[in-house]
């Protein structure tokens, strides 16, 4: 899921809770690539995705987002998830909240997130949980993320991350569906000619470049989440986590002017 309700996002939040707005705003994004913490959720083919937000005077936010999405033969082929929380602040931000993940036609794999972030100038970081990730009844799962925001002339800026995911669920949650989560252990085992590289954590990063143009914003980024050595040389390139370039490009409605 994209929830950019970032550092960036939160100073400008806050600047509209000072005036005591509200608002709603819907997004259209068009991806070369679905990049979920360095791996891929579309089998490195690109992706449609939306989201409806509300913002309140009182930094209380919700919204919906939506991306197609390629796990293979079969579904789920699209991805719904629903999210809110309350942020706020000046120099330093914050933002807690709560994600629900969910998957058309395979509901076994849904899940809910809580992350907490903090945010100063061009830097921010934030911290997830999920107690069940992926579905997987009471297998965890950890994300701590790093990201930094500089803008530079010209409407263009710098965008740089750095992740870093562990948990009893990320083992059994990348093996996938024929492999018992109580008993990952003997599938981590030799497997005739190979050994099966099963990890408990791994680190992705990217750096990227933006660009806006009127009401269009656009990206570019290096994204790798090769550390993940249990996806590595994928069928079909799913849930493929090898570097990769993505492009993308997004508009935010209702188109405001600066001045506004």
């Amino acid at each position: 899921m994209r929830l950019t309700k970032g550092f960036a996002a939160l100073a400008l939040l806050a600047a509209g809770t000072a005036a005591n707005s509200a608002d709603f705003s819907a997004t259209i994004t068009g991806t070369t690539d679905y990049d979920f913490r360095g791996v891929t959720q579309t089998a490195q083919d690109p992706a449609i995705q939306g989201s409806l937000d509300f913002s309140a005077d009182n930094g209380l936010y919700a919204g919906i987002w939506a991306s197609n999405i390629d796990w293979g033969s079969g579904d789920p082929n699209v991805e719904i998830d629903y999210y809110g929380g309350w942020a706020g602040g000046e120099d330093i931000t914050w933002d807690l909240g709560v994600a629900y993940y969910t998957y058309l036609g395979a509901s076994s794999s849904n899940y809910a997130e809580y992350y907490a972030g903090l945010g100063w100038k061009y830097f921010g970081v934030k911290v997830w949980y999920a107690s069940d990730y992926a579905g997987l009844e009471g297998k965890n799962e950890r994300y701590f993320e790093g990201n930094f925001e500089y803008p530079l002339p010209y409407n263009f800026g710098l965008t740089a991350h750095m992740g870093y995911t562990n948990g009893s669920a990320i083992k059994p949650s990348f093996l996938g569906p024929e492999v018992d989560p109580e008993d990952v252990s003997s599938y981590c085992t030799y497997q005739g000619s190979y050994y099966k590289d099963c990890q408990s954590s791994y680190m992705d990063w990217s750096v990227g470049v933006t660009y806006t143009w009127k009401h269009i914003d656009m990206s570019l980024r290096w994204v790798d989440g090769s550390d993940l050595k249990t996806v590595k040389n994928t069928p079909d390139n799913i849930f493929s986590s090898e570097a990769r370039a993505i492009f993308q490009i997004s508009t935010t409605f209702p188109w405001k002017d600066d001045e506004e």
